[in-house]
Order: structure tokens, then C-alpha cells, then sequence
């Protein structure tokens, strides 16, 4: 079917053709005016054309930013936007400063040795101690009745329990013993002395002006029989030639280590300080190098003491460094750690 807007220009072209048509001008007459026509409303363009393609993606473009926009409209109005939630901020961690504990253990330990031991004659003596790691005013008796005596040998602080405003418990093992009971007249044989043994102690401490000091009474409490048992440690794999090869190194450097002479057969720049005088090597019971290469191995030595008229055995762990000179190499002993820990 024809365009009929294409049909309208093509007809209104043609009269305007017409009506420019004019007779040929007679001989001597004057041109005569052309009247104008009217200019066309529209002109012809070509479907086909990029400027009409421009004109109709335009106008798609232009309805579908409305009809989102309407859309968009229409959302807001049926679905109300909901308030987001505020988000929680973690509260910072309130981090003070860490407890004391060298400073409760030292004075935990103070404290247990003078509750512990007491004398009768002197009672004084326990009252000034215990008042040195006491609040001012306190009772320096500290439930001692005042009789009797008992001795203590050793005093070994350990796990410090922090608890609230400043307070914290300070375990604290103690060895004591009591003295043997005087014979019942002149001349007479004196008992045995009882055996010395161990008993715990929890000494409740506080932090308070600057210092750390006993608080309350202690209470006395059990000590284990026996620790938890071990675990299976794996050591490493032995070098037997090697072992074999370094033997006599490792019993020549035992003898010098209890004859105070280590440096005579320690490796150059070496620091091994000797044992104490009366302590006699009986023998290298075993050393056992562990798998490895290079200059510097390491291994185990099994070790038998004489002091205080018994035999004692103990494990070391040796380090042996190659040393080069220029007319030969030797083995010798860098280090030595007592224990077999690897």
C-alpha cells in the first residue's frame, strides 16, 4: 500500500511544476513575473534513512527512562523502605595492666618461709619477717601459738591465680622439717631427726599501693605423689659409624670436664665451664650421634658420677664441630646441655 503522505508531496510537487510553466516571451515583450508558489510543509524523507532510525531509538529510549521512573514510583509508594538496623559496635576490650605475678611469687615465698618456720626461744625472729610482706597493723603471730620448732629447707613459689579488685592466690611448696627431739638426759643418744617432707601452701595476696602484699591466713594443702604421665617422645635416628668414630672424643672431653680442664680439648672459641671439685667421672656409659652432615653434629651421651660417696648416671646432650688445620681434621666438643631433650 502506498504512503499516503508520499502520494500528497508527490501531487503538490507536481503543481507547483504547472503553475511554473510559462509561454515563451513574445518578440521585444518583457520577461513576465513567475508568481511563487507555496513552500511545501514537509519533504520526503527516506525510511531507510539513519536521521529517521535516530528519530524512533529516541523515542524508545525516551519511554522506557519514563516507565522505569513510573515503576520506580510506584514501588516506593506500595512497599514502604524499611528503617536499617544500626549496626552494633563491638565494645573495645578493656585490656589493664597484666598482674604482677614475679613480684606476688617473690613475696608469696617470703611469706611461706617465715610462716613455716618457727622457734620457741626466738619468736621475734618469725614476727619481723612475717611483717615485712604484711598490710601495716597486721597480726604478725599469724595463728602461731608460740611453741614448738620447725625448720624450713627450701620454699619453691609457683602458679599465681589472678581474682578480682587486685586479689590473686600464689601456690607455694615448701620443704620443712622437724628437728630431732633432745635426749631425755645428759649423755644419752639423740633421736633421728624426722624426715623432711613437703607441704603445699596457697597464700592469698593483693596489689595495693604500688606493692604487692599478703592478705588473710593461708591454708595448707596436699602435694601430689606422683606427676601426670608423659608423653611418647620420638627420638632422633642414630648414626652408628659416626657414633664409633667420635667416641673417644666424648671420653676424653668427660674426663677433662670433671678435671676442671675443658679447655684443653674444647673446640676453639668454645666456653665450657668445668664441674666442681669432687665430682669424679666413673665412666661414659654410652654416646649416640644422631642421624645428620655437615660440620657440626649432635648427639647423646649416657654419663655415671661418684660424689658424696654414691654413683649417680645422667643423660647430656653433646654438639661436636669439625676443626681443619692444615695438616689434619678433628672432632670436638662445642657444647654440652645436661638432659636428653632434643
Amino acid at each position: 500500500m502506498s504512503n499516503p503522505w508520499e502520494v500528497a508531496a508527490r501531487q503538490l510537487q507536481e503543481q507547483r511544476a504547472d503553475s511554473a510553466a510559462v509561454p515563451a516571451p513574445r518578440p521585444g515583450a518583457g520577461p513576465e513575473p513567475v508568481p511563487a508558489g507555496p513552500a511545501a510543509p514537509w519533504a520526503v524523507v527516506d525510511e531507510h534513512s539513519g536521521a529517521a532510525f535516530a528519530r524512533r531509538f529516541g523515542r524508545g529510549v525516551l519511554w522506557a527512562l519514563v516507565g522505569a521512573l513510573t515503576l520506580l514510583g510506584a514501588k516506593s509508594v506500595l512497599i514502604p523502605k524499611q528503617a536499617s538496623a544500626p549496626v552494633q559496635q563491638a565494645a573495645p576490650a578493656q585490656s589493664g595492666p597484666a598482674y604482677p605475678a614475679d613480684e606476688a611469687r617473690a613475696v608469696a615465698a617470703r611469706y611461706a618461709r617465715a610462716y613455716l618456720a618457727w622457734d620457741e626461744k626466738t619468736p621475734e625472729t618469725r614476727a619481723a619477717m612475717l611483717a615485712a610482706v604484711l598490710p601495716e597493723g597486721a597480726d604478725t603471730a599469724a595463728g602461731w601459738d608460740g611453741r614448738g620448732r620447725q625448720d624450713v629447707l627450701a620454699v619453691e613459689p609457683g602458679t599465681v591465680t589472678p581474682a578480682a579488685q587486685q586479689q590473686a592466690r600464689v601456690r607455694v611448696d615448701v620443704l620443712v622439717r622437724t628437728p630431732a627431739p633432745a635426749p631425755p638426759k645428759p649423755g644419752a643418744p639423740a633421736a633421728p631427726a624426722p624426715p623432711a617432707y613437703w607441704v603445699g601452701l596457697d597464700v592469698p595476696v593483693v596489689q595495693a599501693g604500688g606493692r604487692v602484699v599478703v592478705t588473710g591466713s593461708p591454708g595448707m594443702v596436699g602435694v601430689p605423689a606422683s606427676g601426670p604421665a608423659a608423653p611418647e617422645v620420638t627420638g632422633p635416628q642414630a648414626d652408628g659409624p659416626f657414633s664409633d668414630q667420635t667416641t673417644e672424643t666424648v671420653k676424653t672431653f668427660f674426663a677433662a670436664y670433671a678435671a676442671g680442664e675443658t679447655e684443653t680439648v674444647a673446640a676453639p672459641g668454645a666456653v665450657v665451664p668445668p664441674l666442681p671439685s669432687g665430682i669424679v667421672l666413673v665412666a661414659v656409659e654410652s654416646w649416640t650421634a644422631d642421624q645428620g652432615g655437615g660440620a657440626d653434629r649432635t648427639g647423646t651421651a649416657r654419663v655415671t658420677w661418684q660424689l658424696g660417696g654414691a654413683r649417680l648416671e645422667q643423660s647430656y646432650r653433646v654438639r661436636l664441630t669439625r676443626v681443619v688445620s692444615t695438616s689434619a681434621q678433628r672432632w670436638q666438643v662445642a657444647s654440652v646441655l645436661g638432659g636428653s631433650t632434643t
